[in-house]
């Protein structure tokens, strides 16, 4: 590419800058590489209206890691006049995915299936997701091996063998004993990572599905994998296979609970991936927790002891996504008093496997965020942060230390009911 040079209103540099220019810009779509729905390229007037909301641009300011960047990316790309290179591929692999561009958008670009198409076209030609990461995520379904594995890094942890760049809060060498089914009202999906890592939330979860008077069944073997990690990584074949074990592993008509707002915005999209009658009809009964649990708020107990200040930060996929806002604020306002964030939703850099991968953007995102929640902090009493999402936990609790702990909400309602 030479310098200067616009392709479709858009000046692309080897260096991967990008500057629009409004009165060269000129959409052209043809029959291209990535397969995109036309419709949905085209849907984007470059109004500049995602750019605040953006992470990658907050940081770093560059019109390349921007929505508005990566769209006239793709659309040059999909048109033959630019080629999939390097620069391309960092334009891509350098969204967080948090889809925080959307809920901002007047023209409603749906963003995230831009994105994951084109990650799914540079993952069948080998371009982004290397055999290493492949290889670890086949380790997500097969949950025995997940467990082994996520004992043996937190004694590495322990060891002080696992490099302290990586972001990873410290993992737990036990865990709980596994849930065991108490009846059908609804399913309470475990998952992988989730299970691994922070079992203790299934069981505060089992606590209170039973405390408003429910029971809840286990997916059984084969549905330990929703698929979100995959998706984000462009393995829409894998993804595929992954949901239609899930979906096998809770048949019936019963609501499905999820703890996890990755997992969640994952499960409530089959019906898109799959684009099967069954599919849709199994994504509509796929509840995030807070949902559930705050449409039953009034049969929960009745606060035991002094109602804690609780500082809320939205995971992206809960906020941006599902649109999950105000059942968190409704469940934690039966127990604690809220305190919000003025940073308007902005991501915290996790974005699943991001933090690992892209380690340097996602510091500087996360350092925005903290600055956030130390401002929240400065005019409340919080001595914790509620986030219902692993990966979003786990990011903030590598850097914010002994003195602010992250919490899922369910587990800060579960204690503070005594249960």
């Amino acid at each position: 590419m030479v310098p200067g040079n616009l392709v479709n209103g858009v000046s692309f540099w080897h260096e991967g800058s990008v500057r629009v220019d409004r009165s060269a810009y000129a959409v052209v779509v043809l029959d291209g590489v990535l397969n995109l729905d036309p419709g949905k390229l085209s849907t984007c007037v470059s109004c500049g209206l995602c750019l605040p909301h953006c992470p990658t641009f907050r940081v770093s300011g560059e019109e390349a890691y921007s929505p508005r960047g990566r769209i006239d990316a793709m659309r040059a790309v999909e048109s033959g006049e630019l080629p999939i290179d390097k620069t391309f591929v960092d334009f891509m692999e350098t969204c967080v995915q948090c889809r925080g561009c959307e809920p901002a958008c007047p023209s409603g670009v749906q963003f995230g299936d831009l994105m994951e198409g084109t990650r799914s076209a540079l993952a069948s030609s080998k371009r982004i997701t290397p055999w290493w990461q492949r290889m670890g995520f086949q380790v997500l379904p097969r949950h025995r091996l997940l467990l082994a594995g996520s004992s043996l890094l937190a004694v590495a942890q322990r060891l002080r063998l696992v490099p302290k760049r990586l972001g990873l809060a410290t993992l737990p060498i036990r865990r709980p004993a596994r849930l065991a089914a108490t009846g059908s009202d609804v399913w309470l999906f475990t998952g992988c990572v989730m299970d691994a890592w922070q079992r203790q939330t299934h069981v505060n979860t089992a606590k209170l599905i039973t405390a408003v008077g429910e029971s809840y069944a286990i997916p059984s073997a084969g549905g330990g994998c929703c698929g979100a990690l995959h998706v984000h990584a462009g393995l829409e074949d894998e993804t595929r296979r992954l949901a239609a074990d899930v979906m096998a592993s809770m048949p019936g008509d019963a609501p499905i609970v999820v703890n996890s707002a990755g997992c969640g915005a994952a499960m409530k999209d089959y019906g898109h991936l799959i684009g099967t009658p069954d599919a849709v009809a199994f994504s509509m009964r796929v509840l995030d927790v807070n949902e559930y649990l705050a449409e039953r708020v009034d049969r929960l107990p009745s606060m035991a002891s002094p109602r804690p200040t609780v500082i809320v930060q939205d995971p992206c996929h809960l906020r941006h996504v599902q649109r999950v806002v105000d059942p968190v604020r409704t469940l934690l306002g039966h127990v604690a008093s809220v305190v919000e964030l003025d940073d308007d939703g902005l991501c915290c850099g996790a974005g699943g496997a991001y933090s690992a991968l892209q380690p340097d953007l996602a510091g500087q995102i996360r350092e925005r965020k903290v600055a956030s929640i130390a401002r929240a902090t400065s005019r409340s009493d919080a001595s914790l942060v509620a986030s219902a999402n692993p990966g979003c936990s786990m990011h903030l609790s590598a850097v914010l230390g002994d003195d602010l702990e992250v919490r899922h909400p369910v587990d800060i309602v579960a204690d503070a009911l005594g249960l």
